[in-house]
């Protein structure tokens, strides 16, 4: 089953060590492993666009959704064989130590 991973840090950055934040070890144990399919960071939240059609009315805003504690820094879409892989490859995410890892299966056909 595939998983999407939102990487998500807190607005204001959490002070560790660079090789605590490096997710390229993370990176290269999943696709060893196949598990990861790819993924990306993402510019912050501060570049985002909204976009809402509400009664035929195009409504674009700049920046996020919402304002809230963490905001999404990047993504990875994983394979697993069941939620509990998903969970464990999500927790040795080095953010799921500094910030968080949500994990949000794909619908299946």
């Amino acid at each position: 089953m595939k998983y999407l991973l939102l990487i998500c840090e807190e607005a204001e950055p959490v002070q560790a060590a660079p090789e605590e934040c490096d997710p390229e070890p993370w990176v290269a144990e999943m696709e060893g492993r196949g598990v990861r399919k790819f993924g990306s960071r993402v510019r912050p939240a501060e570049n985002a666009t909204t976009v809402r059609v509400r009664d035929g009315e195009l409504l674009v805003t700049d920046g996020p959704f919402a304002e809230t504690k963490e905001q999404m820094a990047g993504f990875d879409v994983i394979e697993c064989a069941d939620l509990d892989e998903a969970v464990e490859v999500a927790a040795k995410h080095p953010m799921a130590r500094l910030g968080m890892v949500e994990v949000r299966p794909f619908w299946t056909e």
